[in-house]
Parts: structure tokens; sequence; C-alpha cells
């Protein structure tokens, strides 16, 4: 078996916040200029009103309301954006803290790192899991059934196949399953370790780098020391 588990503890610092919504910049520019068009259709036809059957009082004051509203959801959304950035940017200083060191996520993948990775889970009772590793082209390349201890346990890959072979770094799938006695298998949840290697902000989503494989600052669940 390549490959060995352990009851853990838990993990010395907590991190991860939620995802947050980019507001996208065109729509904000649309927004502007339906606004100047409404400013100049407005001023056009006070301009060009028939002297004679002046503009309605409460029409003129209903156009005042509209373009109020307008101007308000304009400034809001430029501070919303402001507020997104600061965050952003929050998430990015936050995160690259993280460099260096052991951090656990939230993945259906794992990142072998220097021929090791490991996948956390706990179960309510001793039993039989199987941990099974699968390559980019979803060929299982690793099988491992291990039996757990009550509590956190940790599965520790040291990049070998079923074969023997060492493999490459780089992202694997993995799933981790139990069966009852009757045959019935279940998936035993799980998370990922390994070391923080890059912090990237992607299209307004900040992403940690654990070797090559990325996912959402959201995904993080711990950091060690």
């Amino acid at each position: 078996m390549s490959g060995s588990v352990t009851p853990t503890s838990g993990t010395t610092a907590s991190g991860g916040t939620s995802a947050i919504s980019q507001v996208g910049t065109s729509a904000l520019g649309s927004l502007s200029d339906n606004f100047s068009t409404f400013l100049n259709l407005l001023m056009t036809q006070l301009k060009n009103q028939d002297p004679t059957s002046p503009l309605d009082a409460n029409q003129f004051t209903s156009e005042l309301v509209q373009f109020s509203s307008v101007e308000q959801q304009i400034n809001t959304n430029t501070d919303l954006a402001q507020l997104i950035q600061l965050t952003q940017a929050s998430q990015v200083e936050q995160s690259s803290s993280m460099l260096g060191k052991p951090v656990t996520i939230n993945s259906s993948q794992l990142s072998l790192q220097n021929g090791q990775a490991k996948v956390n889970f706990s179960t309510s009772a001793s039993e039989p899991v199987t941990i099974a590793v699968y390559n980019a082209s979803g060929v299982q390349v690793q099988s491992a059934t291990v039996t757990s201890s009550v509590g956190p346990n940790t599965w520790t890959w040291n990049g070998q196949s079923a074969s023997g072979a060492t493999l490459p770094d780089g992202a694997y799938t993995v799933t981790a399953t139990t069966a009852s006695s009757t045959g019935t298998t279940t998936q035993v949840p799980f998370t990922i370790t390994g070391t923080a290697t890059a912090v990237t902000n992607n299209a307004g989503t900040v992403d940690l780098s654990m070797g090559s494989l990325s996912v959402p600052f959201s995904n993080v669940q711990s950091v060690g020391n």
C-alpha cells in the first residue's frame, strides 16, 4: 500500500472567507450612459416645451424623482465596486501570508508536492475506508483501503502508483468511500492538505495555489504553522 493513515488532531489556525461577487465595470458604465441620456432628454424636453402648454408639474416632479433615483443607483454601485476592490486586496494580503505553510482546503483533487499528498477525513467508528486516486485522464493510479480510527484521520500518499512507479507531482482527483455490510457504498467527506505556493487574483476572484492545484480562497479551511 503506497500510503499511510494516522489519527490527527485539530489544526492551529483558521482561514478562509466567504466568496464575494464582482460588480462588472461594463454594467456600471452602461448605467452611467443611461443616466447621461436621461439628463439630456430631460433638458431637451424643457428647452423645447410649448410655452402655451408647459410641462405638467406632476410629470416634471416624477421625472426629477427618476433622475435622483438613477443618480443614487450609480453612486451606490460605484461605492460597492470600491468596497469589493478593497475586500479583494485584503484577501490577497491575507492569503499571501499563507505561502509556504500547510493549508487545508475543500477540494475533490489533491496536490502531489515533492512526492507527498495528504487526505483528511473523520469517521464515527473504526471502519475500512477506501481511498482512490485518479490521474488527469481519469485513470485510477492508486487505491488503498485503510482502517480508520474514531475521529479525525489523515491518509498520506507517497506519490507511487499501484505498480510501484513514482508519479509526477501535480493535481490528482481523489475519492473516499466506505462500504456497509450489505455492500452499499457511502462517500466519506474529506479535505486536502498541501503547501501554499501562490496567490492570484483571477477576474476578481482570489485563488490559492498548492503546486499545480488552484482553488478559490473561500475553499481554505485552516492554515498550519
